[in-house]
Protein backbone atom coordinates (compact mmCIF):
# COMPACT_ATOMS: atom_id res chain seq x y z
CA UNK A 1 0.00 0.00 0.00
CA UNK A 2 1.42 3.34 -1.21
CA UNK A 3 1.76 5.78 1.65
CA UNK A 4 0.46 9.28 0.47
CA UNK A 5 0.27 12.97 1.87
CA UNK A 6 -2.61 13.25 4.60
CA UNK A 7 -4.81 15.39 2.20
CA UNK A 8 -4.95 13.07 -0.31
CA UNK A 9 -7.88 10.47 0.88
CA UNK A 10 -11.21 10.66 -2.04
CA UNK A 11 -10.69 8.66 -5.68
CA UNK A 12 -10.71 12.87 -7.23
CA UNK A 13 -8.06 13.90 -4.53
CA UNK A 14 -5.90 10.49 -4.94
CA UNK A 15 -5.82 11.04 -9.06
CA UNK A 16 -4.66 14.97 -8.37
CA UNK A 17 -2.30 13.54 -6.03
CA UNK A 18 -0.36 11.18 -7.68
CA UNK A 19 -0.36 12.60 -11.23
CA UNK A 20 -0.33 16.14 -10.89
CA UNK A 21 0.45 18.38 -7.75
CA UNK A 22 4.10 18.94 -6.94
CA UNK A 23 5.65 17.82 -10.21
CA UNK A 24 7.13 20.59 -11.80
CA UNK A 25 4.74 22.29 -14.40
CA UNK A 26 6.14 24.60 -17.08
CA UNK A 27 3.47 24.87 -19.51
CA UNK A 28 1.52 28.29 -19.77
CA UNK A 29 -1.60 27.06 -20.59
CA UNK A 30 -1.51 24.94 -17.45
CA UNK A 31 0.02 27.68 -15.25
CA UNK A 32 -2.81 29.78 -16.00
CA UNK A 33 -4.96 26.80 -15.51
CA UNK A 34 -4.32 26.72 -11.92
CA UNK A 35 -3.50 30.28 -11.35
CA UNK A 36 -7.40 30.39 -11.93
CA UNK A 37 -8.35 27.50 -9.87
CA UNK A 38 -6.21 28.72 -7.04
CA UNK A 39 -8.02 32.05 -7.06
CA UNK A 40 -11.53 30.04 -7.10
CA UNK A 41 -10.35 28.22 -4.21
CA UNK A 42 -9.94 30.71 -2.15
CA UNK A 43 -12.29 30.56 0.88
CA UNK A 44 -13.26 26.79 -0.19
CA UNK A 45 -11.57 23.20 -0.16
CA UNK A 46 -9.58 21.86 -2.79
CA UNK A 47 -11.64 19.01 -3.44
CA UNK A 48 -14.72 21.54 -4.07
CA UNK A 49 -12.64 22.87 -6.79
CA UNK A 50 -11.34 19.35 -8.52
CA UNK A 51 -14.83 18.15 -8.31
CA UNK A 52 -16.15 21.45 -10.77
CA UNK A 53 -12.60 20.95 -12.54
CA UNK A 54 -14.16 20.06 -15.85
CA UNK A 55 -16.82 22.33 -15.77
CA UNK A 56 -14.43 25.43 -15.33
CA UNK A 57 -12.68 24.09 -18.23
CA UNK A 58 -15.51 24.27 -20.79
CA UNK A 59 -16.50 27.37 -19.29
CA UNK A 60 -13.05 29.21 -19.52
CA UNK A 61 -12.62 27.99 -22.93
CA UNK A 62 -9.73 24.93 -21.76
CA UNK A 63 -8.00 28.13 -20.04
CA UNK A 64 -6.99 29.23 -23.11
CA UNK A 65 -5.86 33.25 -21.72
CA UNK A 66 -6.57 34.49 -25.12
CA UNK A 67 -10.19 33.75 -25.41
CA UNK A 68 -10.46 34.38 -21.67
CA UNK A 69 -9.07 38.09 -21.90
CA UNK A 70 -12.14 38.71 -24.42
CA UNK A 71 -14.40 37.72 -22.46
CA UNK A 72 -17.38 40.05 -22.07
CA UNK A 73 -19.92 41.09 -19.79
CA UNK A 74 -22.03 38.82 -21.59
CA UNK A 75 -20.03 35.80 -20.75
CA UNK A 76 -19.91 36.72 -17.36
CA UNK A 77 -23.55 36.97 -17.18
CA UNK A 78 -23.49 33.32 -18.51
CA UNK A 79 -20.98 32.47 -16.16
CA UNK A 80 -22.90 33.74 -13.24
CA UNK A 81 -25.83 31.45 -14.24
CA UNK A 82 -23.36 27.75 -15.03
CA UNK A 83 -23.81 25.38 -11.97
CA UNK A 84 -20.53 23.45 -13.38
CA UNK A 85 -18.45 26.48 -11.79
CA UNK A 86 -18.22 28.81 -8.31
CA UNK A 87 -21.21 31.31 -9.43
CA UNK A 88 -18.79 34.11 -7.72
CA UNK A 89 -18.64 37.32 -9.55
CA UNK A 90 -15.29 38.73 -8.13
CA UNK A 91 -13.72 35.59 -8.71
CA UNK A 92 -15.36 35.22 -12.49
CA UNK A 93 -14.07 38.79 -12.90
CA UNK A 94 -10.65 37.94 -11.45
CA UNK A 95 -10.41 34.86 -13.98
CA UNK A 96 -10.42 37.72 -17.17
CA UNK A 97 -8.58 40.50 -15.65
CA UNK A 98 -5.60 37.67 -14.59
CA UNK A 99 -6.22 36.64 -18.33
CA UNK A 100 -5.31 39.91 -19.91
CA UNK A 101 -2.52 40.48 -17.17
CA UNK A 102 -1.18 36.87 -18.06
CA UNK A 103 -0.52 37.71 -21.58
CA UNK A 104 0.97 40.91 -20.79
CA UNK A 105 3.28 39.17 -18.71
CA UNK A 106 3.84 36.71 -21.09
CA UNK A 107 4.75 39.37 -24.05
CA UNK A 108 7.15 40.95 -21.55
CA UNK A 109 9.01 38.06 -20.39
CA UNK A 110 8.44 35.53 -23.67
CA UNK A 111 6.18 33.43 -21.47
CA UNK A 112 4.64 33.37 -17.39
CA UNK A 113 6.44 30.12 -16.89
CA UNK A 114 10.20 32.21 -17.27
CA UNK A 115 8.37 34.58 -15.21
CA UNK A 116 6.73 32.74 -12.35
CA UNK A 117 9.65 30.29 -11.92
CA UNK A 118 12.05 33.06 -11.31
CA UNK A 119 10.18 33.79 -7.85
CA UNK A 120 12.22 30.04 -7.52
CA UNK A 121 15.08 30.35 -9.11
CA UNK A 122 13.93 28.12 -11.97
CA UNK A 123 14.24 25.38 -10.12
CA UNK A 124 11.76 23.54 -7.11
CA UNK A 125 12.47 24.13 -3.40
CA UNK A 126 12.04 20.70 -1.76
CA UNK A 127 10.88 20.92 1.71
CA UNK A 128 11.22 18.39 4.49
CA UNK A 129 8.00 18.21 5.95
CA UNK A 130 7.13 15.41 8.32
CA UNK A 131 3.29 15.95 8.34
CA UNK A 132 0.26 17.97 6.99
CA UNK A 133 0.12 20.64 9.89
CA UNK A 134 4.02 21.35 9.41
CA UNK A 135 2.94 22.80 5.67
CA UNK A 136 2.94 26.81 6.22
CA UNK A 137 -0.21 28.71 4.63
CA UNK A 138 2.44 31.02 2.85
CA UNK A 139 5.54 32.02 2.58
CA UNK A 140 8.67 35.04 1.98
CA UNK A 141 8.38 33.87 -1.67
CA UNK A 142 4.92 33.45 -1.87
CA UNK A 143 4.33 36.89 0.05
CA UNK A 144 6.75 38.16 -2.35
CA UNK A 145 4.94 36.58 -5.97
CA UNK A 146 1.54 37.85 -4.45
CA UNK A 147 3.22 41.68 -4.50
CA UNK A 148 4.62 41.28 -8.27
CA UNK A 149 1.10 39.82 -9.33
CA UNK A 150 -0.60 42.39 -7.53
CA UNK A 151 1.92 44.85 -9.05
CA UNK A 152 1.19 43.63 -12.64
CA UNK A 153 -2.88 44.10 -11.87
CA UNK A 154 -3.59 40.36 -11.23
CA UNK A 155 -6.38 40.13 -8.51
CA UNK A 156 -7.62 37.12 -6.05
CA UNK A 157 -3.20 36.37 -5.57
CA UNK A 158 -2.85 36.52 -2.09
CA UNK A 159 0.19 34.73 -0.29
CA UNK A 160 -2.25 31.82 0.95
CA UNK A 161 -3.38 31.46 -2.84
CA UNK A 162 0.36 32.02 -4.61
CA UNK A 163 1.64 29.34 -1.90
CA UNK A 164 -0.99 26.93 -2.87
CA UNK A 165 -0.46 27.48 -6.38
CA UNK A 166 3.45 26.85 -5.82
CA UNK A 167 2.63 23.74 -4.39
CA UNK A 168 0.49 22.75 -6.93
CA UNK A 169 2.71 23.71 -9.92
CA UNK A 170 5.83 22.15 -8.24
CA UNK A 171 7.52 25.17 -7.88
CA UNK A 172 7.58 23.40 -4.24
CA UNK A 173 7.82 20.07 -3.58
CA UNK A 174 5.48 19.60 -0.05
CA UNK A 175 5.20 16.04 -0.42
CA UNK A 176 5.43 14.96 3.14
CA UNK A 177 8.61 12.47 4.05
CA UNK A 178 6.97 9.59 4.04
CA UNK A 179 4.74 9.66 0.47
CA UNK A 180 5.99 7.91 -2.05
CA UNK A 181 5.39 11.19 -4.47
CA UNK A 182 8.01 13.04 -2.99
CA UNK A 183 10.89 10.60 -4.41
CA UNK A 184 9.70 10.71 -7.69
CA UNK A 185 9.63 14.40 -8.37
Amino acid sequence: MKIRCAWAKDELNIEYHDNEWGIPQHNDRKLFEFLILEGAQAGLSWSTILKRREGYRKAFSNFDPFKVSKYTSNHVEKLLSNKEIIRNKLKINSAITNAKHFLKIRKEFGSFDKYIWNFVNHKPIINNFKKLSDLPASTIISEKMSIDLKHHGFTFVGPTICYAFMQAVGMTNDHTMDCFKRKSI
